[in-house]
């Protein structure tokens, strides 16, 4: 049982203030969205920063709510619809951070989206955000592609992200977005 005290001293050198690992859902996203904010609530944080976290969280849980429904669960698989989440808290910046199984053909697509994404400014990306809605571009999965440039324009800064390879069919997608506690 000592993994639980390797557990919690890993949340605490990390400053992680919230952690959920499962299968995700709307109603599972509701209860998250819900405990976060009291989180921030409690906090007295700016009500600024407060909404650019909140923004983010809800776009994160979004895109890990739309994409599971790609992930089967096959038995003796690592591959299941099991997804985490996680937001820590320093004295400089908020990181929400998630994971999630993604098929490896679309890792390629979404590595060149995101390092075109990350290659913008505040104005490219404001363009990038014009563009997709005035196209419309909606998907089969109902997203336009808004949620990561959302999530860029609301951080302000640079979306990090890698692939760990799970087995033959997936890798693990992790996101990392950094939202900073100083005033603008």
């Amino acid at each position: 049982m000592n993994f639980i005290y390797d557990l919690h001293r890993t949340m605490m050198s990390q400053k992680l203030i919230l952690v959920y690992d499962g299968d995700f859902t709307q109603e599972t996203t509701k209860s998250i969205l819900a405990m976060a904010e009291r989180n921030l609530d409690s906090s007295g944080e700016d009500s600024g920063i407060k909404r650019k976290v909140f923004n983010v969280m809800v776009e994160a849980l979004q895109n890990i709510v739309k994409h599971s429904s790609e992930q089967g669960t096959q038995a003796g698989s690592l591959v299941s619809r099991s997804a985490i989440f996680m937001i820590s808290k320093d004295d400089k910046r908020y990181c929400v951070l998630t994971g999630n199984p993604i098929l490896k053909g679309k890792a390629v697509l979404l590595t060149s989206n995101l390092n075109e994404l990350n290659s913008k400014d505040k104005d490219g990306l404001k363009e990038m955000y014009k563009e997709i809605i005035k196209n419309t571009q909606i998907s089969e999965k109902g997203g336009a592609g808004l949620g990561f440039v959302d999530m860029a324009r609301k951080s302000g800064e640079k979306l990090e992200f890698t692939f760990s390879d799970m087995d033959a069919e997936y890798d693990f997608f992790c996101l990392k977005v950094n939202i900073s506690r100083e005033k603008e």
